[in-house]
């Protein structure tokens, strides 16, 4: 009976070993520091063109901080507010003014707890083929402004990633 149970628990490690042995890891694409400075460029020259004195920032798709661009006279506060509307993009899949929407116009208070989201417009995804390579944060003028710089910078992604 000891024989038929190692012989069991041999066939049972068998199966094991050929099931682990057809995991494979997933391709994943990346952001690289060469196209978030491009992306940082595209968003800056938006800024400059409104007369905005911002912080734009590009973090990865864990929220990790990539590059960042402190523009001249910038306030210092903004750098952190950018960082968490680039976190927030990044952690909730969506940009920050879909949370700012649901409490100006909706009266959706309880976003206002949830961990890591910035409810004020200037985040926004980065994403290639549906999947988020990471997200840029703008701060520094009023929301809107923010909005339209942070756009600036997602609008000359594609080009930018096709390029490389």
């Amino acid at each position: 009976m000891n024989r038929m149970k190692r012989m069991a628990c041999l066939a049972g490690f068998a199966l094991m070993a050929g099931t682990l042995s057809q995991a494979q890891l997933a391709d994943k694409k990346a952001l690289t520091l060469q196209i978030a400075k491009q992306v940082v460029a595209a968003a800056e020259q938006a800024a400059i063109a409104n007369h905005n004195h911002m912080f734009i920032l590009i973090v990865d798709d864990g929220g990790n901080l990539m590059d960042m661009e402190r523009m001249d006279d910038a306030q210092l506060g903004s750098f952190n507010v950018a960082l968490a509307k680039a976190r927030s993009a990044v952690f909730f899949k969506r940009p920050t003014k879909m949370f700012e929407d649901a409490v100006i116009k909706n009266g959706y208070t309880p976003i206002l707890k949830l961990p890591e989201a910035m409810p004020i417009e200037g985040g926004i995804p980065l994403l290639v083929d549906g999947h988020i390579l990471g997200a840029i944060g703008v701060s520094g003028g009023t929301p809107q402004e923010d909005g339209k710089a942070a756009q600036a910078g997602v609008d000359a992604f594609p080009g930018i990633v096709q390029g490389h």
